[in-house]
């Protein structure tokens, strides 16, 4: 079910001779990102992406269906079964396996990738790795022709593993380095124009194209940390985290909404996926939800939003935020610095909307069968050990990508303190290849993303970009705070629909390119620039009318699939404002960890009384109060909003409409009565909290 519903599609269960190639394949690759951290390749990281990418690409076509719908021929001779339906379409049977035409592809994949290092000539090609760089700018005929192949070979690549939008944005790219020399040069888009010859040597043989930073990154550090989760899982953390959080909340009122919030955090660390975290989350704790009486809707967001929350959350954030720490050339664990006060008000936020409608649609205590959270830790907490190390070896100089393979061979050791999850030889090659399947897509599409730095790079597109974006901003208003909001509005707006039709690490890499320019141009920094566009990118998972986590979570609750999303909107709330406030005013640096202790408490403490204001508007519901009414959630909305914007004179003013909120909010209560008790002849409307 999580396949389902992830950014990348499905892939065949493979079993036989092909099942064995594939998995010595997978174990392949695995060896050599784990060779690479302790004794990297001497012909330099390109050449290391060039082996990497020769040895996933050609995994991709055996292990992902090609899913088109044309009818294919009955093999002669063969008979069709009694009561048979028409002949089968393309390859739409995750067991089936590969075709004659995936082998072919999965053959020229090889041989495209391997070319830059072939050391036999070819005509005037090959002739080995560095007589193919000494050609850059100059490539020959067959380099061209190889460089073409490989370009369709990812975009189908593409096209398996997530469907036709990120392919079809590709073309759009590719379209504009050829054709953009015919648009009016008074045009602000419009370039010199580039040759076909010329885009294949930016793709094919430079530092921005299929081998450039998206793929580095997702060489070195992605396929290392889905390693470690997959070796993690089996170890038995997933249960443990699921268990502990269930047995921290049993005795609580709100033990189920806490135990899903909990759960998601926890599960982030070993899934680092929004939609598979909602499902796994989901599939333990919906039963739980149902008996303490949430309606399908409301569980639902609730359950998406602690799964996206597991793509937002240190120690293992998503597959962009390695990208982050690429293009800004600063240590992962800074960026894990950064993401560490809006991922705690991202779960405040949860947390008190939970509190609000267990309160507000008067849900029941459930008791959960559960050990003592003491005796879970002292039995199964070393699963957290790993965890720890990354940061304790990242805070001590080491490198991200030794810090997990010191993290995933204690993680292994440490399974053997379980009979039932211990890491035998056999589940540890598994784990492995595992761990390298569940970077095949991500590989092409970080792959396929040089199609697009290396366009945008080539044709001056990012500047242009920015300059359009700012522009339309300044049409507005002269005023830089004025021009400065409105950009970052419009920013978040274009990042919102970008993330609707392609993956978050081809989102990010898009909007870094093309948004983060604009960002940077009006003074905002580099690492306020790079995270918000991140957070953008990664809630397109909570997005209507996409929203891949709220279509899983309603997949697992039977619910309705608009309110889901509207339900799993409000409760990611924070996470849409939170970047925002760190763009728009120098204070709101303080969110990230930078600028000294006294700005972070302050932006902190601002932030989190927003997100507290924001959560009793959006809920109707004043925790230990009673119910707010339409005044006062209005005002409650203005004062979050006003909080937000972390400057002097918008924090006071926001704390005056907070506290007039909140009076109100006591008025109301004196003449309704004891809280949680309608008005003499009102009856209590819980609309959707029905079943």
């Amino acid at each position: 079910m999580a396949a389902q519903f992830e950014d990348e599609k499905p892939g065949r269960v493979l079993s036989g001779p092909v099942g064995v190639l594939v998995t010595g394949a997978t174990l392949a690759v695995a060896l050599l990102a784990l060779w690479q951290v302790f004794r990297p390749l001497p012909q330099g990281s390109k050449f290391y992406l060039i082996i990497f990418l020769a040895g996933v690409l050609p995994i991709v076509f055996l292990a992902y269906p090609a899913n088109l719908r044309l009818p294919r021929r009955v093999r002669r001779g063969a008979r069709q079964p009694d009561g048979a339906g028409p002949p089968d379409v393309g390859n739409r049977v995750e067991g089936g396996g590969p075709s004659v035409a995936d082998w072919v592809l999965a053959a020229a994949a090889l041989v495209s990738c391997l070319y830059p290092v072939l050391p036999v000539p070819l005509g005037a090609g090959g002739g080995g790795y560095d007589a193919f760089l000494d050609r850059q700018g100059l490539l020959v005929g067959v380099d061209v022709a190889m460089g073409t192949v490989l370009l369709l070979l990812l975009l189908e690549a593409c096209r398996r593993t997530t469907g036709w939008i990120l392919p079809a944005v590709c073309l759009v790219f590719l379209g504009y380095g050829y054709y953009g020399g015919l648009l009016p040069q008074s045009w602000p888009v419009a370039h010199a124009g580039l040759d076909f010859g010329q885009l294949v040597d930016a793709f094919y043989n430079s530092d921005s194209g299929f081998f450039g930073t998206p793929l580095d990154v997702a060489a070195t550090y992605i396929v290392l940390f889905t390693i470690y989760g997959a070796v993690l899982d089996l170890s038995g953390a997933g249960r443990f985290f699921v268990e502990l959080s269930a047995a921290a909340f049993r005795r609580s009122r709100t033990a189920a909404g806490r135990t899903a919030v909990a759960s998601g955090f926890l599960l982030g660390t070993v899934s680092g996926s929004g939609a598979a975290t909602t499902v796994s989350i989901g599939a333990v704790t919906w039963p739980v939800l149902r008996r303490a009486g949430y309606p399908p809707e409301r569980a639902g967001g609730m359950l998406a939003a602690a799964g996206v929350g597991a793509i937002l959350s240190p120690p293992t954030l998503g597959a962009a935020a390695f990208i982050i720490a690429e293009y800004l050339g600063v240590s992962y664990l800074q960026v894990l610095g950064w993401a560490t006060v809006p991922t705690v008000l991202y779960y405040l936020g949860i947390l008190l909307a939970v509190e609000i409608d267990a309160r507000r649609s008067g849900v029941r205590p459930v008791v959960l069968d559960t050990a003592s959270p003491w005796r879970l830790l002292g039995r199964f907490g070393y699963h957290f050990l790993s965890l720890l190390a990354i940061v304790v070896l990242l805070a001590v100089g080491f490198s991200a990508t030794r810090a997990v393979v010191v993290a995933t061979v204690l993680a292994a050791a440490l399974s053997f303190l379980d009979r039932r999850h211990r890491l035998t030889p056999a589940r540890l090659l598994a784990a492995l290849s595992a761990g390298v399947r569940g970077v095949l897509a991500v590989s092409a599409v970080c792959a396929a993303a040089g199609i697009i730095t290396a366009t945008t790079t080539k044709t001056g597109l990012g500047p242009q970009a920015a300059a359009l974006l700012v522009s339309g901003a300044q049409a507005v208003s002269s005023d830089p705070a004025v021009v400065l909001a409105l950009t970052a509005l419009l920013a978040a707006v274009a990042l919102t629909l970008l993330g609707l039709a392609v993956p978050v690490t081809a989102s990010f890499v898009i909007g870094w390119v093309i948004i983060g320019p604009a960002l940077l141009d009006l003074g905002v920094t580099a690492p306020a620039a790079a995270m918000f566009v991140f957070y953008f990118a990664v809630l397109s998972e909570a997005s209507p009318p996409t929203a891949l986590a709220a279509v899983a979570a309603a997949a697992v609750t039977g619910g309705r699939l608009v309110p889901t999303m509207w339900q799993t909107l409000r409760y990611a709330l924070p996470a849409y404002l939170i970047p925002l406030a760190f763009v728009v005013t120098p204070t709101g640096l303080g969110l990230l960890g930078i600028g000294g202790a006294r700005r972070i408490a302050v932006a902190a403490v601002v932030a989190a009384l927003s997100v507290a204001v924001l959560a009793v508007a959006a809920g109707g519901w004043l925790p230990g109060v009673g119910p707010a009414g339409t005044p006062e959630r209005v005002l409650g909305a203005l004062a979050g909003l006003t909080l937000l914007w972390l400057e002097p004179v918008p924090v006071a003013v926001g704390a005056v409409l907070a506290a007039v909120m909140v009076t109100g909010v006591l008025v109301r209560r004196g003449t309704a009565g004891p809280p949680g008790v309608p008005p003499a002849g009102q009856p209590v409307n819980h609309g959707e909290e029905k079943q």
